[in-house]
């Protein structure tokens, strides 16, 4: 790996950054801590430094000297944890009951301050490097709430990237793809309403209970029959409620559940054959059904030309072998995809080979014993530098 001697030289304290921050995780939007850790050590690096940007978000803008001109770019990490308890028994497992860095933000925001140190004193890029430290990627929308307040506009840039560690993939590795990387993440409500009978009379009533058994079946077709097989869907209906006793047919049920898709099309496609489905249903057994759509986070859509650039990027630290191109997406979802939507830009994986260093052995995100790798710290911040580098070269 072609990891930048002064970044590897700083390995062990951005170590001992990343493992505090572990120590003390905040949730989405109370993350008063770690942005005063971020602000303070951009300030005392002579970054220019904005706060409080979509509430508790932390800006930083660098401006090189190889030139004057007006381009820039965007590098984003998130700052928020999960309530999660955490289970690790290491020296700096959370110190916050009911809250951990389950999934590596942790990393994320020590590698862009890495990167930012090295930018600040070697200015030999042409253009701007705005550094978006995010709150509140994990369900509230920090992205959004950073573009509603104006981060784009206030810092432009022409171009914008994310970065995720990946357990399972080894540390040394990376993933691009052109095109969908992640889902979106949508939820649903659906309120069936009928007419509620003694059980020992249901002739009398109109069972919602057996409409939504009939309706679950049927949201299948949605996936099964109503979608193209090459464009990735997934329906899940998750919770069903109905009744509270057993000798009584209740008035109404509700079903509730996910839906993810990876181009806006599908996605819109989706919503219009759930609408059919309960219109038919509803139709058949004789109730009302009505459904309330929450949407979320938005597919992930990296741009051809940004991903190209970063499997460039990417290849010249681990070589062409170590990158994986144009790999599967996942049906997760990220809130980086709002950033997508107003900038060209990509969002790539960094292998954390299992990433674990507790009682478990390698796991996933979100588990109570993930711990990020601190061995692939110099390599994301590489990356980050290197990635500036040649968009402002």
């Amino acid at each position: 790996m072609q990891i930048i001697p002064e970044v590897a030289a700083s390995a062990a304290a951005l170590t001992a950054v990343r493992r505090d921050i572990h120590a003390h995780p905040e949730l989405a939007f109370k993350e008063l801590r770690t942005a005063a850790l971020v602000a303070e050590r951009l300030e005392a690096l002579g970054i220019e430094t904005h706060r409080g940007i979509g509430k508790t978000g932390v800006v930083g803008v660098i401006q090189g000297t190889a030139g004057n001109s007006t381009r820039g770019i965007g590098l984003r990490a998130d700052m928020d944890a999960l309530p999660i308890e955490e289970l690790n028994t290491f020296a700096h497992r959370s110190q916050h009951p009911g809250c951990m860095h389950a999934c590596g933000h942790d990393g994320h925001t020590t590698m862009l301050l890495g990167a930012a140190e090295y930018l600040a004193r070697h200015r030999n890029f042409n253009g701007r490097v705005v550094l978006i430290f995010q709150p509140a990627e994990e369900g509230l929308g920090g992205a959004a709430a950073m573009i509603a307040d104006g981060v784009l506009e206030r810092f432009p840039i022409d171009a914008v990237f994310g970065m995720h560690n990946w357990p399972g993939m080894p540390v040394g590795r990376f993933g691009v793809t052109p095109g969908p990387v992640m889902a979106s993440t949508d939820r649903f409500d659906i309120h069936i309403g009928g007419r509620g009978a003694h059980a020992a009379m249901p002739h009398q009533g109109i069972d919602p209970v057996v409409a939504a058994a009939q309706l679950i079946l049927a949201l299948q077709t949605v996936v099964s029959r109503s979608s193209d097989p090459l464009d990735p869907v997934v329906l899940s209906v998750t919770q069903m409620h109905a009744g509270e006793a057993y000798n009584a047919i209740p008035k109404q049920a509700r079903l509730s559940g996910t839906v993810r898709a990876l181009t806006p099309a599908v996605r819109s496609a989706v919503w219009a054959a759930i609408q059919r489905v309960c219109d038919g249903v509803a139709l058949s057994c004789g109730v009302s059904i009505e459904i309330k759509i929450m949407e979320g986070y938005p597919p992930t859509v990296n741009t051809p030309a940004e991903a190209e650039l970063c499997r460039a990027v990417a290849s010249s630290l681990v070589g062409d072998d170590a990158v994986d191109w144009a790999l599967r997406p996942s049906m997760g979802a990220e809130d980086f995809a709002h950033f997508l939507e107003q900038r060209p830009g990509c969002y790539v994986w960094l292998g954390n080979d299992g990433a674990t260093r507790g009682e478990s052995g390698g796991c996933m995100l979100h588990n109570a014993q993930y711990d990020f790798n601190d061995d692939a710290i110099a390599l994301g911040v590489s990356y980050w530098v290197r990635l500036v580098e040649r968009f402002l070269a």
